[in-house]
């Protein structure tokens, strides 16, 4: 029976190579939520864990790469600075840190290792965790290539936009099957989707509840995932043209993932969902505010929107009115999860993590330690240990860098998608301040790679003289009822470098 989603899995590997891109790139967001499942059998790895997305991103790269034109366009991508020089320079130096820091300094510094005693530090010594961490951030790396270059069609964009929807779909089922698990016998389905070798806690209770896992190995990553796609889903949705997805099924998602985020009762997906909520009310507020051209685009579905909240915040009030302890056991999980955080053994042991993967940092007089040398629970922390100064200042560039791309003349889509993808970093940067590794997740991965595509696509347009210089890129028809008139929102061809 636990062989069943192996097989269906590398049925599907068949399928995505012998298809065309876009069956990668649904899978490639189907199979996120699956992180639990060991996509080759651990007894034939040695007891490393390979989940399926990292898989499916290698048959992405290399079916974008290994065609004519893919090398040149590769190294096109990596050392314009305008493109990902920064994020490849940082590959680079992660490489070389992992490759030797941990030989060079093994038994002079202590950290705590990815696999083992997690409580007590131990000297650095190579693992094959050095290894399979730097597997897992090289195809971090190169998938962002990957969606730099594939990204510049139009068409792979909506594509790439309606897998978001998939994705988000299959963490929902997932997470609603975990959760009736508390009251079906389930055990049979969910049981050989749980594989990986690494420890799983998935009945783990809070004040007498189960906290959801769905099929990832802990709450706290089943919620760091439905924070992601609740991020991407809601900001990115309006640059969908498919009426019927952004607008009647798009909604439905949000909900649930918002249902889910609050059952996996995470500390950090709860912190996340209140910078998601400060992010969604910034954003309302710019929109309201939009002014020239496309404005009517952006102030599409506001006053929609805020008929919403206004209807929740009157059907609160009202029930309060007639039970006033409604409430209470929300805010008795708030507390619990949130207020009284700092006083949980969880805390205390994390914190322990970060300042002994921060003082490796300086022990190795700032060069760093390697990918999976030391837990840290802190992205930034591990990036820092593991790269060193001049990686961490490389990461952050080329993050900054992603952060604040904007063409000159770009269309009303990539103004939507660059802001999209602005407003859905905030809280997942966050998030992993709080509870993630050096390398980043998928979500993040393609966000970089879609705001470099469209950058790329705007230059070229530029250079063949779609858009003259000086002059205003026209505004789109329409985004909403009839077609969002896709000749306008759209650029015309698609380019391949």
């Amino acid at each position: 029976m636990n062989a069943l989603p192996i097989v269906l899995f590398w049925l599907l590997i068949c399928c995505a190579i012998i298809s065309r891109p876009p069956f990668a790139l649904y899978l490639f967001f189907a199979t996120m939520p699956f992180g639990a499942c060991a996509a080759i059998p651990t007894n034939l790895t040695g007891g490393l864990t390979f989940v399926a997305t990292p898989i499916v991103a290698l048959i992405i790269i290399g079916k974008t790469f290994l065609t004519r034109g893919g090398p040149s366009s590769f190294l096109t991508l990596a050392l314009l600075p305008d493109r990902l020089l920064c994020l490849f320079a940082f590959w680079i130096v992660a490489s070389v840190a992992t490759l030797f820091m941990p030989h060079l300094f093994a038994g002079d510094i202590l950290v705590v290792p990815v696999r083992g005693v997690l409580s007590t530090p131990v000297p650095l010594h190579p693992t094959t965790q050095n290894l399979s961490q730097w597997v897992y951030m090289t195809i971090s790396v190169f998938t962002v290539f990957a969606m730099a270059r594939l990204l510049q069609n139009p068409a792979m964009r909506q594509h790439a936009l309606q897998s978001i929807c998939l994705g988000a779909a299959m963490l929902i089922a997932t997470g609603l099957l975990d959760f009736a698990s508390q009251y079906l016998p389930l055990a049979a389905v969910l049981t050989p989707f749980r594989t990986a070798s690494y420890a799983l806690a998935t009945e783990v209770e809070v004040l007498g509840s189960k906290r959801v896992v769905g099929l990832m190995p802990e709450a706290s990553a089943f919620g760091n995932y439905c924070l992601g796609f609740l991020c991407a889903l809601h900001f990115y949705r309006r640059a969908i043209l498919s009426q019927t997805l952004r607008d009647r099924i798009c909604p439905i998602l949000l909900v649930l993932l918002v249902v889910l985020c609050w059952q996996s009762k995470s500390s950090a997906a709860y912190v996340g969902l209140a910078v998601f909520a400060a992010m969604a009310a910034l954003e309302w507020l710019l929109r309201a505010h939009a002014q020239g051209r496309g404005a009517h685009v952006y102030r599409q579905g506001l006053m929609g929107e805020l008929s919403v909240l206004v209807t929740i915040l009157v059907a609160i009030t009202l029930a309060l009115l007639f039970k006033p302890g409604l409430l209470d056991p929300i805010l008795a999980l708030i507390d619990r999860m949130v207020l009284q955080k700092t006083s949980s053994l969880s805390y205390e042991e994390r914190g322990m993590w970060r300042v002994i993967a921060l003082s490796s940092l300086f022990d190795s007089h700032g060069f760093g330690i390697g990918l999976g040398s030391t837990r840290s629970s802190s992205s930034i922390v591990a990036v820092l240990s593991a790269t060193g100064i001049l990686g961490g200042i490389l990461f952050y560039a080329f993050a900054a860098q992603s952060f604040f791309r904007s063409p000159r003349y770009g269309t009303v889509e990539s103004e939507i998608i660059m802001s999209a993808f602005r407003f859905s970093y905030v809280p997942m940067i966050v998030v992993s301040l709080m509870i993630a590794d050096a390398n980043f997740e998928p979500l993040t991965g393609f966000g970089f790679g879609i705001t470099a595509a469209l950058a790329i696509a705007q230059a070229q347009r530029r250079g063949m003289g779609h858009v003259p210089e000086g002059s205003p890129a026209q505004p789109p028809a329409s985004l909403s009822a009839a077609s969002m008139d896709q000749a306008a929102l759209l650029p015309s061809g698609a380019a391949t470098s």
